[in-house]
Parts: structure tokens; sequence; C-alpha cells
């Protein structure tokens, strides 16, 4: 058998097929939103970035996903909005109510308690410091 078959099952012409997703947030404070990110959520520093012997930028892991922090330069202004009509959804097949209490231990804030959706999974959301909302959820109970 060919997977000729499958080939045609397949829009044509293909359409775009992504295979992982990365994210790079402009932070007001590059210290402090580490310190969230690693402290509070559980994110690993996988990369630091120094210009000019100052820290500029840090890549962050946590499983498949990499979010890249950069040091706003204040050029926009240091008040301008962050994050506003966008928002990040990370899967987890960890328990979300363990989850949710290890980021509460940790000094973060939820804006939502952990509850169950109606499209089968578990999910709570939260604000970083910068104000990015994140949803973190289960997976689906098809998807395991």
């Amino acid at each position: 058998m060919t997977n000729d078959s499958a080939v045609s099952k397949r829009s044509q012409p293909e359409g775009f097929r992504a295979r992982s997703l990365s994210a790079s947030l402009t932070v007001k404070d590059l210290q402090a939103s580490l310190k969230w990110y690693s402290d509070v959520v559980g994110f690993a520093v996988d990369q630091k970035y120094e210009m000019e012997g100052q820290l500029r930028a840090v890549a962050l892991k946590a499983g498949d996903v990499r979010i890249l922090l950069n040091q706003d330069d204040g050029k926009r202004g240091w008040d301008r909005v962050k994050g506003e009509g966008f928002s990040f959804q990370f899967t987890t097949v960890q328990s979300i109510d363990a989850v949710a209490q290890r980021i509460r231990d940790n000094g973060g804030t939820l804006e939502t308690e952990p509850a169950d959706m109606p499209w089968g999974v578990r999910a709570f959301r939260m604000k970083d410091p910068d104000g990015y909302r994140f949803s973190i959820s289960s997976e689906r109970p098809e998807a395991k």
C-alpha cells in the first residue's frame, strides 16, 4: 500500500502544516518575568542571551513548549499595554489541580480556579506580570 491515499485525503494544494510553536514575549522587567516563569510556573531556563554585558533575553522551556522573554527597550513607552487580546493555552498530562496548587504555593495568582469544561478538559487561567494571559488545561480524553 502506498501513501497516495493519505496524500489524496489532504487538501490540494496542501495547506500549512506546522510542527511546533514558540512564543517571544517582550517584557518590562526581564528579571521579574524570569522569576515568575521559572519559580512560579515551573519553566526551566534553556539559554540566556547577553548584549554588551547585559542580559537581554532568556529562552525558557517546559516539555515541548518554548518561550523567549525579551527585555523591553522602552522605545514604544514603558506603560504600553502588553498581551491584550492574546492568550496562550498550555496542555499537560499532569494533574491540573496539582499544577494550580504549585503555582499558588509559589506566589502565583489564578484568574480562575481549576474547573471541568464542557469540551472535556479541566483548566484554569492566569496572567503573567506583563498581562499576558494563559490557560493551562488537561489533554482531551480522546487525545490520550
